[in-house]
This record gives structure tokens, sequence and C-alpha cells, in this order.
């Protein structure tokens, strides 16, 4: 089985699909079972972290899979506890050991951490890494307008992507502006806001009748007509298929305009807040 995903470019010339597997939590040969089934259903994009531990279990999907790994884009993401200089180049190099692979597509920094102070050198990592061919693309994740244009400022290389928290309870339109203007690819994690009580809202369960469609296809057709590459974990093949699944109808403007205005001020899952937040 295979389906044609839409592709974005990226502002380095990579091209990225919009929706991809979130891994979080997909571990060990259950996870690789869930990754091989996304794969067959259509999905390109894979998206991992150092964090979730289980760098090993998407490289050996990838090894799986009937896919050459030229049409695969697989993406990890630097911890904070790494971000010296020296500490985050071992990091990527510890990466792709883990995976098993030559390259990762895509590499973020998994948080700003502003406290620490040290992202910057950490995303100089990333920019020598990609020089020495070990990353396709660099970009970041959880970043502020002020923490990029330190980034641009300081070593004259923006990101190719930001993954934000972003969902309909928060919808980001200011950040997401901010990246519009400065050609940054706005990346969704959570995009289901995990739940949280979105999948039994009012408004969307009606615009769901409206297109006999699943709440979760409508919420991640929102993420692509907004312009945003959502990345929904799903171990289930049912699900994984429902969620790509969202490229044959589309949403008029009131229904757009109806989903974004369900943003809250303090609509963040878990209060992660970026200008303060310390990753685990």
């Amino acid at each position: 089985m295979s389906n044609t995903i839409p592709e974005i470019t990226l502002n380095d010339g990579l091209t990225l699909p919009v929706v991809g597997l979130g891994t979080y939590l997909l571990k060990g040969n259950a996870g690789v079972q869930s990754i091989l089934s996304a794969i067959d259903m259509g999905y390109r994009l894979i998206d991992s972290a150092y964090n979730y531990e289980n760098e090993g279990t998407v490289g050996e999907a990838v090894r799986r899979s009937s896919v050459p790994r030229e049409h695969l884009k697989i993406t990890s993401k630097l911890p904070g506890r790494y971000q010296t200089y020296d500490k985050a180049v071992t990091t990527i190099q510890e990466s792709l050991y883990r995976a098993n692979l030559d390259y990762y597509d895509l590499y973020l920094i998994h948080w700003p951490l502003p406290k620490q102070d040290t992202y910057v050198e950490a995303w100089q990592a990333l920019i020598d890494a990609k020089k020495w061919g070990l990353i396709r693309s660099i970009g970041v994740c959880n970043f502020l307008p002020e923490h990029i244009e330190r980034l641009e400022s300081e070593t004259g290389v923006n990101p190719s992507v930001n993954q934000i928290e972003l969902h309909p309870f928060f919808n980001q339109a200011d950040q997401r502006k901010y990246h519009e203007e400065q050609n940054i690819t706005t990346e969704s994690w959570s995009p289901l806001a995990r739940d949280n009580g979105l999948l039994q809202n009012d408004t969307l369960v009606e615009i769901a009748k409206q297109h006999n469609k699943s709440i979760s296809q409508v919420i991640l057709r929102w993420h692509y007509q907004i312009g945003a590459i959502s990345i929904p974990k799903s171990s289930s093949s049912v699900r994984q298929l429902e969620n790509i699944s969202i490229f044959d109808f589309s949403l008029n403007e009131h229904e757009m305009e109806l989903i974004s205005g369900l943003s809250r001020p303090d609509g963040r899952i878990n209060n992660q807040d970026p200008a303060v937040y310390e990753e685990f």
C-alpha cells in the first residue's frame, strides 16, 4: 500500500512530507513493527530524538524496510545536556551510531534552554556536522523569535525548521507569522494535543460531520492548510492510515477560522514555555 503525501521545500532545498510519523514511546521490536507499518502506508518522514531513546528502533525499521534509505527522511534531536560544542558533535555522532545510519536528513536542537546559554555553540556544531555530511538539514525545536534571531546574528545561518507545540488549542499564530517572514518551515509536535479534550470539541465534531471525516483528520487537515508539517504518533495501522488520508477534502475559510479560534492563551499541554523551560 502506498499513499502519496505532498511535500514542502525547506529554505535549504531539502523536501519533507507534510505529514510524518512521531515515534515518542515507540521502542523495541513492537516499535520497529509500528514504524514499518507506517512506512508501508506511505509515510516517508520519521521523527525521533536522542531523549526518546529509540534512535536504534528507528534505524532498525529503516534497515528492515523495503523502501530505500534515500527515499526516507529521518529526524533526530540534540538533548539540552549536550549543548556545548564538543558534546554536541559527539552526540550527533552517537545518534548516528545508535541508529546505524550514515546521515540524518534533519537534526534539531530539542530546546533552547536560555538559562544554560549554550544553544548558539550547539547550533555551530550542527552547522559543522552538516558541512561534514552527517546531517542534510539543520533546525530547532521550541525556539522563540529572540533565540532564532541570535542564531542568525552570531552564525549567519537560520534554521530550516522550527518544531513547536502547535494544535487548535494553541495555534501559535504570531510564531508562525514570524517563521513565514524568515522562510522557516513550521513543524507541529503534539498536533492532536494528546487529546486533552480536543477530540471531543463540539466545533470539531460538527466540522468532521460535515466532511464525513474523523476529528483527527480535520485537525491534521487544518495543520496542512496553515502550512505546517505535522507528526502525529500512532502505533495502530488503522490510525496511521487515517492520519494521512487528509488530501481528498479541504476546509473552507470559515471552518479554518473556527478551528483557529479554539486557541487559548494557556493552551500549552504541560505549560512548557521555551523562555523558561528546562529540558529533562
